[in-house]
Formats: C-alpha cells, sequence, structure tokens
C-alpha cells in the first residue's frame, strides 16, 4: 500500500514539536501533542468534567420528569441510571486523549475520511455556539432576575470572559475546574444534607407504586443524551495527558466526575420541581434552597450560575478547535495562537447574536433543535469508539490523520455509510417536542433513539471494517510516523497506543 506522508501545514510538526515549558497562554490548537509537553495528572479529570456538569442547564435537565407528570423518587431513579448510560459512553472518548494527542473532532478523520469528517464537524460547530446561545440566554435572564441586570450587559460580559479564558486555554481550564469543583460540591452538599433533615416531601412524592412508564422513560433517556453529548468535547481535555495513564484510569475519572456531577445536579433540579411545581426553573430552585434557612436559595443559585461561565469557556474553546478542523480541510492555515484567536472571536460574535435575536419561545425552541443534534451524534459516537477499541485498537497514524491524500483517504465510505443508515434508523423513534416518529408510540413516547442509533451504526460500521487490511494500515503507520517524537527515541505514535 503505497501511500504520500508529505507533512502538511497542519501537521503535528509544527509548531515547537521539541518545546518543553509551559507558556501561559496554550499555543497548540489541532495539532498532535509531543510526548515531551504532556503533563498533569489523571484525576485531574474529574473536576473538568463535574463542574462541567454542575451548573444551571443540568437543573434544568433533572425537572423534566417532574414537569411531565412522574413523582420524586422515580425521577431521581431515571436521573441516576440515565447519568449512569450515557457517561458510560463518553467516558470513552476521554481516553482517546492521551493514547492520541489530538483533540476529539480530528480523530473523526480515520472513520470519515479527511474531508467527509466535515460532516460531523458542521454539527459539532452548530452544537457548540447553539449551547453557548442557549446558556448566554440562561445567564441572562438568571441575573436579570438577581440583581435586574440587562440580559445585554450578561450576553456580552459572558461571550468576553468565554473567549478570555479560552485563550488562556488548556491548563486554566484545568485549574479552574478544580477550584469550582471544591466550591460547588460544597454548596450542593450542604443543600443535599439539609433538605433531607428538613425533610419537606410529600408522601406522594416518594412512593415507590406510583411508576408511570412515560415520564420515567423521558426523563431516563434526556438525562443519558445530555451527558453523551459531551462526546464531542471530551479528549480536547486529556490530550495533554501522557499515554501513560492508561486507559482505565482516564475513564474513571472521567465517568465518576462526569457521573456524579450531571446526576447530583439533575436531582437538585427534580427536588426543586417536585417541591414547587408551579414554579419556574429559577424560582423553584430559590425556594427550595429557601427551606434550609432564608438566603440560602441565592446562594444556591449563584452556585448553579457560575460553571455555566465554564462550561461557556469550554464551549468557545471546544468550538476553536472545530472550527479550525474545518478550515484545515478544506483550506490548509497555519496553526498558530493568532488563527485560535480568531476563531473564538467568530464564535463569540455568533453566538452572541443569536442570544440577542432570541424570542420568548427561544429556550424550548432551541431544546428541540438540540434533541436533533443529539441524535446527529449518536451514530458518530458509535463509529469512532467502534473504531478506536476494536477494528483498529487504538492504532492510528498522527501524521497520516493530517495528510490530505493519506491512507485514510478524502472520503471513508464506511463511516460515511454507517453514520448515514444508523441516522436514519432513529428517525422513526423520534420524539421532537409534540412531534413523534410512526414507531415512537411502542414506548408510550420515550425517546430511544439513542439505543437504536448506537446499535445499528456500531453492528453496520463493524461489518463493513471485515474488508479492511489492518495489517497493510499498520505497515504504513510504523513508516509513516518513524521520528514523530525526536525527544523520545523509539517511540512511533502509531506503533505505541493500544486500546
Amino acid at each position: 500500500m503505497a501511500v504520500s506522508t508529505t507533512k502538511a501545514t497542519g501537521s503535528p510538526d509544527t509548531p515547537g514539536a521539541t518545546r518543553h515549558h509551559r507558556p501561559v497562554i496554550e499555543s497548540r490548537s489541532i495539532d498532535y501533542v509531543p510526548l515531551a509537553e504532556r503533563h498533569g495528572k489523571v484525576w485531574h479529570l474529574f473536576p473538568v468534567w463535574f463542574a462541567g456538569d454542575a451548573h444551571l442547564a443540568t437543573i434544568a435537565t433533572g425537572a423534566i420528569g417532574v414537569a411531565l407528570g412522574g413523582n420524586l423518587i422515580w425521577t431521581a431513579i431515571a436521573i441516576v441510571l440515565g447519568n449512569a448510560l450515557g457517561t458510560f459512553f463518553m467516558a470513552f472518548h476521554s481516553t482517546q486523549g492521551p493514547q492520541l494527542g489530538l483533540p476529539q473532532m480530528v480523530q473523526s478523520r480515520p472513520q470519515f475520511g479527511f474531508v467527509g469528517a466535515l460532516l460531523v464537524w458542521v454539527v459539532a460547530l452548530v452544537t457548540y455556539i447553539g449551547y453557548t446561545a442557549f446558556n448566554q440566554v440562561l445567564v441572562g435572564s438568571t441575573m436579570d432576575h438577581l440583581a435586574d441586570t440587562p440580559p445585554s450587559v450578561s450576553y456580552i460580559a459572558y461571550a468576553v470572559i468565554g473567549i478570555v479564558l479560552a485563550i488562556v486555554g488548556y491548563d486554566f481550564i484545568h485549574k479552574a475546574s478544580r477550584w469550582l469543583t471544591y466550591l460547588t460540591g460544597a454548596g450542593l452538599a450542604v443543600f443535599s444534607v439539609g433538605i433531607v433533615v428538613v425533610a419537606p416531601f410529600s408522601a406522594d412524592q416518594l412512593d415507590l407504586s406510583a411508576f408511570t412508564l412515560a415520564p420515567f422513560l423521558i426523563q431516563l433517556f434526556h438525562a443519558a443524551v445530555y451527558q453523551l453529548s459531551w462526546s464531542i468535547y471530551v479528549s480536547d481535555y486529556s490530550r495533554y495527558l501522557p499515554p501513560t495513564v492508561g486507559v482505565r484510569s482516564s475513564f474513571w475519572w472521567t465517568y465518576l466526575g462526569a457521573g456524579f456531577g450531571g446526576a447530583w445536579m439533575m436531582l437538585v433540579g427534580a427536588v426543586a420541581a417536585g417541591l414547587f411545581p408551579k414554579l419556574g426553573l429559577v424560582d423553584a430552585v430559590v425556594r427550595a434552597g429557601d427551606q434550609l434557612f432564608d438566603g440560602f436559595g441565592v446562594v444556591l443559585l449563584l452556585l448553579s450560575v457560575i460553571p455555566l461561565f465554564t462550561i461557556g469557556t469550554l464551549n468557545f474553546y471546544g468550538g476553536s478547535l472545530t472550527l479550525l478542523s474545518s478550515i484545515d480541510s478544506v483550506k490548509r492555515i497555519p496553526l498558530t495562537l493568532g488563527t485560535r484567536v480568531a476563531t473564538l472571536v467568530v464564535l463569540g460574535v455568533v453566538s452572541t447574536g443569536l442570544a440577542f435575536s432570541a424570542n420568548d419561545d427561544f429556550l424550548t425552541t432551541f431544546g428541540d433543535f438540540l434533541i436533533v443534534l443529539g441524535y446527529l451524534f449518536t451514530p458518530w459516537t458509535a463509529i469512532n469508539l467502534i473504531d478506536f477499541y476494536v477494528v483498529r485498537r487504538g492504532r492510528y497514524s498522527i501524521r497520516e490523520i493530517f495528510n490530505p491524500h493519506g491512507i485514510y483517504g478524502r472520503w471513508n465510505w464506511r463511516g460515511l455509510t454507517a453514520y448515514g443508515v444508523g441516522f436514519a434508523s432513529m428517525l422513526p423513534f423520534a420524539v421532537i417536542g409534540d412531534v413523534e416518529g410512526p414507531l415512537a408510540h411502542w414506548v408510550k413516547g420515550a425517546d430511544i433513539t439513542m439505543l437504536v442509533g448506537l446499535a445499528i451504526s456500531s453492528l453496520l460500521y463493524l461489518v463493513l471494517c471485515r474488508s479492511l487490511d489492518i495489517d497493510a494500515e499498520r505497515t504504513v503507520i510504523t513508516s509513516a510516523d518513524a521520528g514523530l517524537d525526536p525527544d523520545h527515541a523509539g517511540h512511533q505514535a502509531g506503533a505505541g497506543h493500544h486500546a
């Protein structure tokens, strides 16, 4: 198998492959992180994903089951099970970062092709921008409620803070996440213990015999899809870790961080909705906190708003990497700090414009839109994980991923076919607002599309990859990545990474 291994502008060998110091402002973007620059401790993944989930948008997700008529105890069970399910797939993506030293979305090229990966990148970009605008509106309405701050001021401040922190980059995000985890964890612990002691719940809310299928399943799968949506981010924040941290440890620290953070915050939402079902989300959270003592409700609300700035930073940071990947697939560009800053500014302008254009129905309408985006990412998750853990077993050529004429091709028909069929198989079971697919009534309107999409995409991709010559590919990998890490003699990225 003769292929070109020419280094492109966006290749892993630029910039500064032998740099040993860590600058205050991150200089890398979508390029490979050499082993000489790897640093950090694997447990640092826990606070990144705990803080990433511990915010007001997660609280809103936990209130869904109660709002649909389920009682508190069964909503809580659905939340825990949904988080356990969705985080399982998300955490496996986290292990790819230390093994490959690449951002999450760039890793789609071996499955979909150098240009074909644009399919999922465009969807990822819309997701990043949409979630950012969603959170800007959420922060704006909350600050207007708490301090009469004009929403427009909050929108702009949110974007500016997120962009600045994203420019500083990876190390700052990790440090800020640790402090936020300590802060929000303490507040959640006080609320959790206090609300149990106060015990203001009615017998109906805790009645295990009052099971209703539809609210239970809808809450379970909303929680699962919410956690699965992190998949497009995950290895962005583990790619500087050395590969020696291993798959198991990076999986568990991510799983526990996201699982605990997501479930705990969703349970706060379920409790608030269960206690005050007739109030809006913000008022319900404040009133629930005030059950402990007057004033704690505002503290609890603020603790859930502050991490929204962290998730804003994650969205800008990941969105920048995805936009750079998309541009790099069409036109080779220098991967410098300047280009990263430029993409961050573009994302900030677009998301802020979307927030300013939001009307009273924006949160509901966009919530439905994000469900569709979740559908679009489910088959990608399946294909990416099957390829990494089963088909190629973590053996990739870093240089060939950045080579438009390399072994992974410009368009990979296997991944694209599995993706298209997997997505189409989900549509009959889809539930988007009041619109249901023709088979959704079989499960009482519950959205089980994630399970369908994961299964169909995985199985079809496995079948299609039976014709893939893995042995020939690995021969090319060994040659292509020779000398990739000059400071670590004998190391070859593709040959040294095993899932």
